[in-house]
């Protein structure tokens, strides 16, 4: 229930994207400030999510520090390519999957690390 919750909420913060971003501000394929192909992380409790702290774009693990409490993840890339949230430092551990064009605000404090993975 907690991931259609989840799920739900991360649509509806889509949505407000889309119809708040002005023209040439942003690429239509911009959610939420994440660009098109990127994973995006939010600052701290920044619900909803409207500027990353961090993005990602290569495939593989990144490791996480100083993510502490709830932030929001943003799986923008394309081509159905998924991006997981670990407990280990090297991708490894991996406790959340996130499906191309999904987001979960999550607790990131015991995460470490985050894969991008290849469909």
């Amino acid at each position: 229930m907690r991931r259609i919750t989840h799920a739900i909420a991360a649509l509806a913060m889509a949505a407000a994207a889309l119809t708040t971003t002005g023209a040439g501000s942003a690429s239509a394929d911009d959610w939420a400030g994440c660009p098109s192909g990127a994973v995006c992380v939010y600052p701290q409790n920044q619900d909803p999510a409207a500027s990353p702290s961090d993005v990602y774009w290569s495939y593989g693990a990144h490791r996480l520090s100083n993510q502490y409490g709830n932030h929001w993840v943003l799986n923008n890339q394309t081509g159905g390519a998924h991006a997981r949230l670990c407990r280990g430092s090297g991708g490894t551990d991996c406790v959340y999957d996130i499906a191309a064009q999904r987001g979960v605000y999550y607790d990131l404090g015991p995460i470490n690390s985050i894969t991008l993975d290849q469909p």
